[in-house]
């Protein structure tokens, strides 16, 4: 069973908005922090917001107030809602442990911003 699937991207335009989905199976139910990472082409892989079972959420600065990251421990799901995208935020997006464990990278999904 693959621990971690995400889904949701996909090609919008600048200013539009995409929602992400991660859905997670119960052998990492109880990892106390999630996270979105994005990695575009010719870059490092960096995270781009976590949240704790606590609630509790961060973000890089670049995306702060156009991005809400969001997890239902009940659905075993962890969301990113992406408001206000601009090209710089084209990267295939990962949902991963904070800080990440090597077994639970997955395919990721693309979003792509066009200007």
């Amino acid at each position: 069973q693959v621990p971690l699937v995400e889904s949701g991207g996909g090609l919008v335009q600048a200013g539009g908005s995409l929602r992400l989905s991660c859905r997670f199976s119960g052998s990492i139910y109880s990892i106390k922090s999630m996270g979105w990472y994005r990695q575009a082409p010719g870059e490092q892989r960096e995270l781009v917001a976590s949240v704790s079972t606590r609630g509790r959420t961060n973000y890089t600065d670049s995306v702060k107030g156009r991005f809400t990251i969001s997890r239902d421990i009940g659905k075993s799901t962890v969301h990113l809602q992406m408001n206000s995208l601009n090209p710089e935020d084209t990267a295939v997006y990962y949902c991963n442990a904070d800080p990440p464990l090597n077994r639970y990278w997955g395919q990721g999904t693309q979003v792509t911003v066009s200007s």
